[in-house]
Parts: C-alpha cells; sequence; structure tokens
C-alpha cells in the first residue's frame, strides 16, 4: 500500500506542473508575445478587416442598402428633399440619393491596393502600441496613414458617377447658396466633395465593425496568430 502512494507522487507532481504550465500559458500578455508576434497578428486583422469592409461595400447595394453607411443629402437639402417629396419631386430627389450612393460603391474598390500597402509598411513598434491602443486603434491609424491619398483616388471616380445625374450640377448649385446663409457645411456644397468624405466615413466605419470583430471573437476568424495576439489583451 506504501509503495502504491510512493509510486503515484511522481504522477501527482507531474500533474501538478502540467496545471502550472497551463495556467502560465494562459496568462500570456501582451509583453510577453514576440515583436514578430504582435506585427504578425495586426497585419491579420487589418487585411481581413479591410478586405472585408471593402467587399462589403463595393458591392451594389454596399451603400444604398446599408443603414449605417448610406449618404443622405447633408443638413438643410435633406429637409427640403423631403418638402420636395410632398410636391411629387420624390423620383429626382431618389435619382441623386441612388447616384450619390452608387458613386461610393463604385469608389471604394479603388482603395484596395492602398490599404494593403499601408499594412506592409507598418512598423512593428506601431503594432504593438496600437495593439494596446484601444478597440479602434487599429482603425484610426489606418486612417491616418491613408485618407488623405484615398479622397484623390475616390474624387474622380465620385466625378466620374455624379455626373451622369443632371441634378448634380443643380445639387452644387442649391447648396452653395445654402452654403453662404450657414444652412450646409461649406465641405458639403460640393457633392463630388461630399460624397467623397462619406465614402471614406463610411469605409473606416466598416473596417473599425470588423476590427472590433476580430478582437473580440479571434478564433472565429480561424487564425492562430490573431487568436495569440488579441487573446494577450482579454
Amino acid at each position: 500500500m506504501h509503495r502504491r502512494q510512493f509510486n503515484s507522487l511522481p504522477l501527482l507532481a507531474i500533474a501538478a506542473l502540467s496545471v502550472l504550465a497551463w495556467d502560465q500559458a494562459r496568462a500570456l500578455t501582451l509583453d510577453d508575445l514576440s515583436s514578430a508576434d504582435a506585427a504578425k497578428g495586426l497585419k491579420a486583422a487589418l487585411e481581413k478587416g479591410a478586405l472585408s469592409a471593402v467587399g462589403l461595400l463595393g458591392a451594389k447595394d454596399g451603400f444604398l442598402g446599408n443603414d449605417k453607411v448610406r449618404i443622405p443629402l447633408p443638413g438643410y437639402l435633406n429637409d427640403a428633399a423631403q418638402l420636395l417629396r410632398t410636391f411629387g419631386q420624390g423620383d429626382k430627389v431618389d435619382e441623386l440619393l441612388t447616384a450619390m450612393n452608387r458613386a461610393a460603391e463604385a469608389a471604394v474598390p479603388q482603395s484596395k491596393e492602398l490599404l494593403l500597402k499601408a499594412v506592409q509598411t507598418m512598423s512593428v513598434t506601431d503594432a504593438k502600441g496600437i495593439l494596446s491602443g484601444g478597440n479602434t486603434a487599429v482603425t484610426d491609424f489606418f486612417a491616418s496613414k491613408t485618407r488623405p491619398a484615398l479622397a484623390v483616388k475616390f474624387l474622380p471616380v465620385v466625378t466620374l458617377a455624379t455626373s451622369r445625374v443632371g441634378l448634380a450640377d443643380k445639387y452644387n448649385e442649391v447648396a452653395g447658396k445654402a452654403s453662404e446663409m450657414g444652412l450646409v457645411k461649406k465641405e458639403d456644397a460640393n457633392i463630388q466633395q461630399y460624397v467623397t468624405g462619406k465614402t471614406l466615413d463610411g469605409l473606416f466605419l466598416m473596417i473599425s465593425e470588423e476590427e472590433k470583430k476580430i478582437r473580440q471573437n479571434p478564433v472565429g476568424y480561424g487564425s492562430a496568430i490573431l487568436s495569440k495576439v488579441f487573446g494577450a489583451l482579454q
């Protein structure tokens, strides 16, 4: 009997060490991650989030059919549009709104190259700092690196799409006067500039939505490195 107890001691010790090792593995923190892991995990998150957002928004009804990003007429003009509907001018209003949102849908795919380039050029130091910076830190960094260049890239696409609608010039005329009266923001007085800005807002909003999903459920994205990196933040 004593011999059985003695023989069981090594097994108990091994079991205890195994439990300790498991607890230590689960207690992994961001400081324990290698720089390579931090950068790799962040880049994976950026690529997945960006490409998913581009895919969603760049399809038909990506903007027009999505309440979160659908582009309305700005301020006073949106109120005026409701009045126009009461006078039987709803078709013209809908035509303009559809053209604005279709322009956004056409522009978004142009962002893929710049977004992926931002991922590839991110430094390891930036990676660790962003990972510990909050639920939208990745997206905020992304926007700071790409938004100005994307605006330049989007504008010609939006201009071409809105030029096909005769109401675009009318919008600029009316919005320009409304801006002078303080009823519309100056930056919203030009339909091309307005739609470009709203397209960028929608793009980064959807990237942030994807980032939150990845942070909350990295396993759901089927990536071991994402699980390791973002699991250390939870």
